[in-house]
């Protein structure tokens, strides 16, 4: 992989607002968010290039290493929101990221494509991981398996199944047994800690017997993973990655599928339901259990800190100025996450396509 220098390059290449044919002056509000958008590209840069000299010439990185790509990525696309904010004409076309225009420039798509290569590299699992030929398909199966322990028809189960294939796709990017560049807590294909993986351990084993009844292949597959992961830490085999994880969190809001299906008819919106279950999980549990979820409201500031951690009403002022928001506001936000549950979708339909063959 080359240096970010010629990424840099072309990057720099279009750092003017002004076209010769704008007669009007910007004013001071204007130029105020023309210079800090300009200063954060340029910072969001050098912390790019900084990052891939120290991979490349094999120096050690500083302890979550990707906190400062993160937080460089994150102003440079809030300034960018406050200066179309102040200068509307300034939002341009579409990107192949799915980000709202006004968010994102797209001649900057080569600064997010570098980020995330170096993301993947700061992330690689290590080398004792045991990975998965079938990664997708193991996760599809096993959400859809839990699900019909769980009560849940074929139908049904099988929205769990795809549910689960994007949340996959939320917390690894659809990589399996990766580490994490922005904590040390988080690990593995479902991004679990500690307790979370032994929780969802002891969870499965309560539902083995009945999984067993109903799929004795699947059941197989998990005798074989169980014993192939040994005492190696169970968030670095794909297989009990996965199932723990789902079992931890998910499993026992599977039983509330048909009612979600019904409220939120949009399989992304499922997706970004059960997403929130990991970053929000008791606001979440709450907005389920009443009787309107999409207009159950957050207000609490420490619960809008979290939904800002995970990219939710973190760019641009306005957004951030936001003391409360329903689940619809919170589902509508949630824009960062629609290109990798597209591709989460597509995964599932192909995976489909292949067992009806």
């Amino acid at each position: 992989m080359g240096t970010v220098a010629p990424l840099i390059a072309v990057a720099f290449g279009n750092l003017g607002f002004m076209s010769p044919a704008v007669a009007e002056p910007l004013t001071k509000k204007q130029s105020d968010a023309l210079n800090a958008y300009n200063n954060s590209k340029s910072q969001f840069e050098q912390v790019l290039a900084q990052r891939r000299a120290q991979i490349n010439s094999n120096q050690g990185l500083p302890n979550l290493p990707g906190q400062a790509l993160y937080l460089a990525r994150n102003n440079m696309m809030s300034a960018y929101k406050d200066l179309t904010d102040a200068l509307p004409s300034r939002i341009g076309g579409p990107n192949k990221y799915g980000i709202p225009p006004a968010y994102f420039d797209a001649d900057n798509e080569p600064l997010l494509d570098e980020y995330r290569r170096l993301f993947d590299l700061m992330q690689a699992p290590p080398a004792n991981a045991q990975k998965s030929d079938t990664p997708f398909r193991d996760v599809v199966d096993l959400g859809t398996a839990i699900a019909r322990a769980r009560g849940l028809d074929p139908a049904n189960a099988e929205v769990a199944g795809r549910i689960s294939l994007g949340l996959f796709f939320a917390e690894t990017n659809g990589n399996q047994n990766i580490g994490n560049a922005r904590s040390n807590k988080y690990k593995g294909s479902l991004q679990t800690g500690v307790s979370e993986d032994q929780n969802g351990r002891r969870k499965w084993a309560a539902i083995k017997k009945s999984i067993a009844a109903f799929d004795p292949a699947l059941n197989a597959r998990d005798d074989k993973e169980e014993a192939r992961a040994g005492n190696l830490d169970h968030r670095y085999n794909h297989w009990t990655a996965v199932r723990d994880g789902l079992m931890n969190a998910h499993a026992d809001i599977f039983r509330q599928v048909p009612a979600i299906v019904k409220t939120l008819p949009d399989p992304i919106d499922q997706m970004k339901l059960f997403e929130l279950i990991q970053i929000i999980p008791s606001p979440t549990k709450s907005a389920l259990g009443s009787r309107n979820l999409v207009d159950y409201r957050i207000s609490d500031p420490k619960i809008m800190a979290y939904l800002r951690n995970n990219s939710v009403f973190t760019f641009g002022q306005a957004d951030r100025a936001k003391t409360s928001a329903t689940y619809r506001e919170i589902l509508d936000a949630m824009w960062l996450f629609n290109e990798k549950f597209e591709r989460a979708l597509s995964k599932f339909d192909e995976i489909k396509k292949q067992s009806k063959g």
